[in-house]
């Protein structure tokens, strides 16, 4: 069974950095497109990053420059870094993960609905 487990949250300030990881298990090897979304608190959960099996990266318009997607094939581990922290950045981070479908790429938006598994989450919180 597919299972998705977040870390590397927490309480920074403004301008700091962050790289979040989440360790996928129960996953052979194939197509995948695999992202991170984040939700803010009383807000919708906003597609932030997308990269899939052939490497190809997608960002929200919204963190374009301060956000890079990557993956550690060995250690099943895909990666959030984000630099130049901002309040705005306040939110529970998720990964997310699909093994139906490669290439993914997006322009901008990236769909909730494209992602069958989800992990657990992880707070980042920003102060100024």
């Amino acid at each position: 069974q597919v299972q998705l487990v977040e870390s590397g949250g927490g309480s920074v300030q403004a301008g700091g950095s962050l790289r979040l990881s989440c360790l996928v298990s129960g996953y052979t090897e194939g197509k995948v497109c695999m992202a991170w979304f984040r939700q803010p608190p009383g807000e919708e959960r906003d597609g932030v990053a997308a990269l899939d099996s052939d490497g190809r990266t997608s960002y929200a318009l919204s963190v374009m420059g301060r956000f890079t997607i990557s993956k550690d094939n060995a250690k099943n581990t895909l990666y959030l870094e984000i630099d130049n922290l901002k309040p705005e950045d306040t939110a529970v981070y998720y990964c997310a993960a699909d093994f139906t479908f490669a290439p993914c790429h997006y322009s901008d938006y990236i769909p909730p609905l494209d992602f069958a598994f989800w992990g657990q989450g992880t707070q980042v919180t920003v102060s100024s």
